[in-house]
């Protein structure tokens, strides 16, 4: 689940291209996820391990249609939150930071009984670290439901246009890759490599802000995810470059992930857009400056100066 962006800075494209070849591969080694699963196996039948929460199994449905994103106004919590973490991290939490600048583990807490001032300051510290892993966490165990109330908290939900979700709650994205399954020996057939750096669906006009990911199961080795610091990087870059940067704009495509979507036989919930945002993007909460560009970009273009 994906709470969406802070900010309405981007402008929708005038039109897309009428045709694009369907690409059966695209983007990162999860864009390959099958539209169905042995049903069986997941239940233990075939000798192999059984799904751990059935009750997260992913469903496609073909008939399951939305129209277009409209704007909203979003409320950054971040800014109301005590950056002393009183509630967030009290006496007895322990934490460790993995880098200087991105990345920490936490435990002792529990997020599902936070206090809503507790929320506000998981919304800073997370806009501060960047990325924070919380450990033995209970939100698997309880109704979906309460996963997505928690969630809702910090914005509007982002339904993924092709993505399988469980029965009755699109609002989750799953990455799902069954017991038995295959799918990687094709995804090698065409690339040497399963590294795709990318922002999700940064193509909406208002991209997710704040993501929850929460790993249902999964194996013993393998299958890491790396993130990286974007501030940092801006920051690294020298005046001058940061300057260059500031006002230039880049068009994020969403037709090449639909594309591959029905090349595989996959859903698309709503039409495929594109969109253009500021490569440089400033925090609501921090106020820290940071680029916004992934290799999904298309274009790069400097808007026209108002007379």
């Amino acid at each position: 689940m994906a709470p969406s962006a802070t900010t309405t800075v981007t402008e929708t494209a005038q039109s897309l291209p009428q045709q694009l070849k369907a690409t059966r591969f695209f983007g990162a080694y999860k864009e390959i996820a099958p539209y169905k699963y042995d049903k069986e196996a997941e239940e233990g039948k075939t000798g192999l391990k059984p799904a751990k929460y059935p009750n997260y199994l992913p469903t496609w449905n073909p008939e399951q249609k939305y129209p277009p994103l409209q704007p909203f106004e979003h409320y950054e919590h971040g800014k109301d939150a005590d950056t002393s973490y009183p509630d967030l991290l009290p006496e007895g939490t322990q934490i460790v930071d993995l880098t200087p600048t991105i990345g920490s583990e936490i435990r002792g807490i529990q997020l599902s009984s936070l206090t809503n001032a507790g929320k506000d300051q998981l919304a800073r510290y997370v806009a501060e670290r960047k990325v924070v892993a919380f450990r033995n966490q209970d939100f698997a165990d309880l109704p979906i439901e309460k996963a997505l109330e928690f969630g809702g908290y910090f914005g509007r939900h982002h339904i993924h246009p092709t993505s399988g979700s469980p029965e009755g709650h699109p609002e989750i994205h799953l990455v799902h890759r069954g017991e038995g399954d295959k799918g990687y020996d094709q995804f090698f057939e065409n690339t040497v490599s399963s590294v795709a750096w990318h922002s999700d669906v940064s193509y909406e006009q208002q991209p997710p802000g704040t993501t929850f990911l929460y790993i249902l199961d999964k194996p013993e080795t393998g299958g890491d995810t790396i993130f990286v610091n974007a501030a940092e990087a801006y920051n690294r870059l020298s005046p001058l470059f940061q300057e260059r940067l500031h006002g230039l704009k880049a068009n994020h495509s969403g037709i090449e992930q639909a594309n591959a979507s029905n090349a595989r036989g996959g859903i698309r919930r709503r039409e495929p857009v594109v969109n253009a945002h500021p490569i440089v993007r400033t925090h609501p909460a921090t106020g820290e400056k940071a680029l916004y560009v992934n290799p999904q970009c298309k274009s790069l273009f400097q808007p026209p100066i108002a007379p």
